[in-house]
Order: C-alpha cells, then structure tokens, then sequence
C-alpha cells in the first residue's frame, strides 16, 4: 500500500507555546521582547498524515505484516518516531505469512449446543442443594477468581498451585488435594468454573533470540504469552489438563457465558520487527487471529486480543485490534465492550500552540495588529523563525502605545478566550474510547467504535440496557488560566455507540466513586468533601436527577438489596477545617430510594477507624450478600483497639495489634443492619497474612469464609464454628510428581 507521507509547510515555531502567549501571563510587567540568535526551524506534522489515515474512524483489516509494518511507520511519524536497539531475530521464528502456511483457523460451526447454566449456579457436585457463587455485575455473565465452588466442591488457585476442598458436608469437609503447576507463574488468581471444567489464566513467556544493535551475538529477548488452561477435574485427585492455549500479551481480564470463555490479552508493539499475535496449543501455531486497525490518529501501542474458546470442544476463536491499551471490560449477553482512556500521539498537539495563536489571539488584537500579522504570515521569503521576530515586534510595538488599563482589559479578553479554547481541546483530547464485539459462543464480530468525555471509574459506570448503553464518567482537566476543572456525566449511547442524549456537569469539582446502574436508573456517589447520592432517571435518552442525599462519608461500592433499596459500603469521613476532610472507618449504608425524589438512609453502621480497611471497598468479589437470607459479610482488617465487641481480637493478637477476619451482618428494610457476629482469620504466627484474597459463600445453611490463611466454616443461623481448613503454611508435603 502506498503509505507516502504528507509533510506541510512550518508557519510558526516551537517557541510559540511559550513566548508566544506567554505575554498575557504578566500584564502588571512591561513585556519584553529578546532578540536571540535565530533559533532552529521547526516543521509541524500534519493531522492527516499518510493515505493509510484519512480520519474516517472506520475499522480496516489488516492483510498482512508488510501492511502492518506500513501502517506502524506511518503513525510512527506523528508519534515522533520510535527506536528499537534490537537488529534481527535468529531463531527463525515464523512471521504470519509462514504460520498460515502451515495451520488453518479453527473451524467454528453454524450452531453448537449451548448448556443452560446460570452463573451463580454451578452444575457439579450434589444436586438440588442450595449455594452461591461469584459475586458478579451482571446476571449469567461469570467473572473469573481465585476461589470457584459448587455445592459440594471448592476450587482455589494461590500462586502456583491448585487446591481442591470437599466442603460439603461441612463437618467432614477436608482438603482433597493441593497440587503444584510446573509452571514460571507464581501468582494465578484467575479462574472458571464450569460443571467439571477449570479455566485457569496465568501469565507466562516465551524466548526469542535477537542480536543487539551493533552487536554480534544473539541475546534472549522474552516476551509475555496468556496461557488458559481448560482442566478436566471430574478425578478430583486426579486433574487433566485438556488443552494449553497461549497467545501473545499480557491477560487482562476475561467472562464466561454458557460453555464458552472469553478473555482479553495486551501485547505491546514491537516497531522494528513487528509481527501479528499467534495463538498456540501445546507450543503448536494453532491461528493467526484476524487483525485490525482504526483509521483514525491515536497512538498504536498495543495489539489488544479478544479470544473466544469452547471449554467442552475444539472450537477456538480470536479477533485482535491495534489501538491503545485497553483498560476496563464490560460484558452482557451479547456483547463485549472493550474501553481505554484516548492516547492521542505527540504529533496531535504539535498544532496546538500555533492554532491557539492564530485562532484565538490574533482575532482579539486590534484590526491594524492583524493586518500587519496576517500580512507578515503571508511573506514567503521569511522562514518561520524570522516571521515569529517581526510579529513579536509588532505586538510589542502597540503594546507600548496603550495605557496600562487598556492592555489589562485587552489581556483578560485573551485569556477568557484562551481558556474556553484549552478547554475544548482538553475535553476532546482526554475521552474514553469504546469499542462493541458482538459475541454469539464462538462467534466474534466488531460492531461499533464510540466514544464520551472523561474517564470511567471501573466496570460499573458502565451499562447495556436493550439497545442502549450507559456510561457515567468523570471529566477532569487542567488549564493554564482556571486550575483543575472537574465534573461528571452519564451518556446514552444507541446500538452503534453513538450519543443519543447526555446530563453533564454533576456535581462540579466532584468525582465519581462509585456508580450502579438498576434497569432505568442510575445511583451515582461523588465525593470531594460530602457524599452527595444522586438517583438519575434513565427511563428515556434524556438522563435526570430525580433527587439527591448528602451524608458524611462516601461509597466505594453500590449493590442492589431490591428494587427499592440500595447497600453501599465505603468509608466515613468528618471535616477538619480548612475544607479539609479526616476519612475514618468503614461504613455500611442502606439507603431508601423508594421515593426517588428524596432518598433516604434507613440506617448505616461504621467499623473501626482510619487503620479499618476492607477488601471490598476496591473489589465487589469480596463483597457478599444474599436477600433471602438477608446476611451480608465483608472482610475486616484493623488495629484491635479500634474494633468493639471481638472478644477473642486482643487475645488472638496481642503483640502486633492487628485482627483480621469478617463481620456478618443481618440486613433487611425493616431492621435496618445489625451486627449478627464475626469470623476471626487471625493467628499468632500470620502478621503478614491479611485480607487481600477474602471471600464468602453458602451452601445449604453453612456459611463459608475464606482468606490467604483459612477456609472456615459456620452456622448461618448462629454463626457457630463448624469446621476450619488451613490453607497455608500447614507444614505438609505437596506432591509434585505422579505415581
């Protein structure tokens, strides 16, 4: 493909972004102007910089690695170029020309069986009992962790090895097995469950040879690889590993639905021999997934690769996209949505302090000031260094022939003007970028590229409701003449990801900390000093605030109890002074939005103080409640002096002063919450154990608890111990070899 690069002409230099607009920085200073030695020209690039980029935003296939090596040098350009000290490979490693040569894409049929599982039911061990699961944002739609059970049987990778816990009947439950995976990973913590199926990710490597530049011996270059391990537990002592897939890049995060897992991998770009993401099986190429590219000007930085495998069959399926990198998923049903904040190249803003000049302060300037301005642009015998010297002078020229009042007046209008123009720029360059993936088991189609002003917070300020889909994010930017300006939003989006309607500035000088989306409403919980709770009518592509609360303290994390009360937990806070604000212990709230013009707190309830912290504030898969039951459980770490009504806390820690362990409440409208006990994790000898990987579930009337330390089981009713299993540190063999 023809990739000649389109260069215009330089009008004005790089010392324009700072001389150049700095005179409306000291208007109470007689401005000055320095006649230096000629300084080096400088040539700005355009936006539009090759026949690859015309700005259609339209998504292009990739058809081989020499076009893939074009588009790269093209970008490279107004990315200011790349360096790479690596010369050649020497190991002859296959490009994606040779791969294909030598394997074909996994066949994907017309239709497969698809089982009826729910993602909170698994389908193995004791039919008809009762249990719970993964704590997930949306319904049938599983996400992966470090602990998986069913309801009988629990699974839990920690760092390299796989337990598996006969858990039910909790009176006889044991550990069955805990085996090592010969494996250069050390740190696996996600996971799938799926009748007699693990899904198990961890992040490997793999070795090429490369001769330095300069150089003459080849050296190891390594290079990341997702491996997903389907593993055949229906031998709990016995586990098979079925299949070991690897491709390229570093895992990101993945869902399953029904029979079919999906997962996101980040590999980043090699500029001096790039080449396509490989998937293999067993160190096998297995497919060269189809790649794409977006003609637009963002910075390429990553292949980002969306696979799709059958866990029960053969079929695999895999699409890769070259963007930026890519940050927060959400996943419905049908579709796979793919976000990263916008990463626009160097080049984008070389523009910047030449347009503003021209664009913004020239049309402020008196007309004989243009005139002579425009007239000096227009001189194509002056290079760009030499026009800047005269129009320099001629500013400075009129400047000295008006009064101090009159260049004050003249310098706040340039500055007003000038910051309205920072601020557009600002807010279209700082954006998230949204892209849908339709996906139907092993089915991947690209559907739509979107985008919205600000940034998100994480997966929950994000939605699908039908055909639409909603987005509350935070915009937040700097400029020159006004500081730090920050505000919220929340966007409805149509079926190709275009903005249908929209409600801005919610809660100026806020951020988003937490958000949940419930059918056609919003709640939404900003914070700076107070928590303001707002519920935002979602019913029509015209978003509103249908009311607010403001309560001391914020929410990390929102989660539905019905359809008409809400549960957060985040933190409590109280003011100092100085509009400064003192963040104290862990707070969990119940709100009413019943009426939702006036919501209301029906109770909340605060543990600890400022040393009070749990998990569940930053991941919802250590949050745990159930409505039927109406018991919530968060995991608690905290100085002993802090907590009340732990009997065995000062006990249990007397010489470091830190309790770990979970409080389990009952919760419902009518009561409110009240403490129905706690579950200690402690031990004398676990100082450096807390409760990073801390999770709850039930099956039947057990309430299981589980953290780095304990599996531990106890009555719902009363919470009295039943039994307990040491996950670390119990002084036992691990087998590493068969039989």
């Amino acid at each position: 493909m023809n990739s000649k690069i389109i260069l215009p002409i330089a009008v004005i230099i790089a010392i324009i972004a700072t001389a150049g607009v700095m005179f409306v920085l000291g208007f109470n200073q007689q401005p000055e102007v320095t006649n230096n030695p000629t300084p080096p020209e400088v040539v700005y690039v355009d936006r539009t910089i090759s026949e690859l980029f015309e700005g259609t935003q339209e998504i292009r296939k990739i058809s081989s690695e020499s076009e893939l090596k074009d588009i790269l040098a093209s970008s490279s350009i107004v990315d200011g170029g790349f360096y790479d000290d690596r010369v050649f490979r020497t190991d002859g490693f296959m490009g994606v020309e040779e791969t294909l040569a030598l394997t074909e894409r996994a066949p994907i049929p017309e239709a497969m069986p698809t089982m009826d599982i729910d993602a909170s039911k698994a389908q193995s061990g004791s039919v008809g009992l009762d249990y719970s699961t993964t704590n997930v944002q949306v319904e049938n739609v599983d996400e992966p962790d470090y602990l998986k059970n069913d309801s009988k049987y629990v699974y839990i990778v920690s760092q390299n090895t796989l337990s598996i816990i006969d858990a039910y009947p909790a009176e006889s439950a044991k550990l069955i097995l805990k085996i090592a995976l010969d494996i250069e990973s050390q740190y696996i913590q996600n996971m799938f469950l799926n009748d007699n199926r693990l899904v198990i990710f961890y992040n490997g490597q793999n070795q090429d040879e490369i001769i330095p530049q300069f150089d003459f011996i080849p050296r190891p270059s390594y290079n990341p690889v997702t491996h997903a391990l389907i593993v055949d537990v229906t031998d709990k002592k016995k586990p098979e590993i079925l299949k070991d897939y690897t491709i390229d890049g570093h895992f990101r995060d993945a869902r399953m639905i029904g029979d079919y897992a999906y997962f996101v991998t980040n590999s980043n770009i090699d500029y001096q021999y790039p080449r396509l993401p490989i998937i293999m099986e067993r160190s096998e190429p297995l497919m060269i997934p189809d790649a794409f590219y977006f003609d637009n000007i963002e910075r390429f930085s990553n292949f980002n690769t969306i696979t799709a495998i059958d866990i029960f069959g053969d079929i695999i399926s895999s699409e890769t996209f070259l963007m930026g990198y890519s940050g927060t998923i959400y996943v419905s049903e049908n579709n796979f949505y793919l976000t990263y904040q916008q990463n626009l190249p160097y080049g984008f803003y070389e523009n910047s302090s030449r347009d503003k000049f021209f664009d913004v302060v020239v049309p402020l300037l008196p007309a004989e000031i243009q005139d002579k301005i425009k007239s000096i642009q227009n001189d194509s015998s002056l290079n760009s260094a030499r026009q800047w010297t005269e129009i320099s002078d001629v500013m400075q020229d009129s400047y000295n022939q008006m009064n101090q009042n009159q260049k004050e007046q003249l310098f706040d209008k340039i500055r007003e003007a000038l910051s309205e123009y920072d601020a557009r720029i600002q807010e279209e360059s700082r954006k998230t970028i949204i892209h849908k993936i339709s996906i139907d088991e092993g089915n991947l189609e690209y559907v739509a590229k979107g985008s919205v002003p600000g940034r998100l917070l994480n997966q929950f300020s994000m939605d699908e409701n039908e055909d639409k889909f909603r987005v509350a994010t935070t915009v937040e930017y700097y400029t020159q003449y006004k500081g730090t300006v920050r505000s919220n939003a929340v966007y409805v989006l149509d079926e190709d990801l275009k903005i249908v309607g929209g409600l801005d500035e919610i809660a100026p000088d806020e951020s988003i900390f937490s958000a949940r989306f419930m059918g056609d409403r919003l709640y939404l919980v900003t914070f700076q000093q107070i928590d303001p709770f707002f519920v935002i009518d979602l019913s029509s592509d015209t978003p509103k605030v249908l009311g607010e609360l403001k309560i001391p303290g914020f929410s990390n994390y929102l989660h539905p109890y019905d359809d008409d009360h809400v549960i957060g937990v985040g933190r409590d806070t109280k003011e100092i002074g100085s509009g400064r604000v003192q963040q104290l212990g862990v707070k969990v709230a119940l709100f009413d939005v019943s009426n939702v013009s006036d919501p209301k707190v029906i109770d909340d309830l605060v543990i600890g103080d400022a040393s009070t912290h749990s998990e569940s504030l930053n991941n919802h898969k250590a949050f745990f409640f159930d409505n039927k039951k109406n018991i919530l459980s968060i995991p608690i770490s905290s100085d002993v002096n802090s907590l009340d009504g732990i009997s065995d806390a000062k006990m249990i820690a007397p010489d470091w002063n830190r309790w770990n362990g979970f409080y389990i409440f009952e919760l419902d409208v009518k009561n409110g919450i009240n403490l129905k006990g706690t579950v200690t994790h402690t031990e004398n000898d676990s100082r450096f154990y807390g409760m990073g990987n801390s999770r709850t579930f039930y099956i039947q009337e057990v309430l299981y608890t589980a953290s780095d330390l304990y599996l531990k089981m106890n009555h719902i009713d009363n919470l009295d111990d039943i039994n307990s299993i040491k996950l670390e540190n119990t002084g036992k063999f691990i087998e590493y070899l068969e039989d």
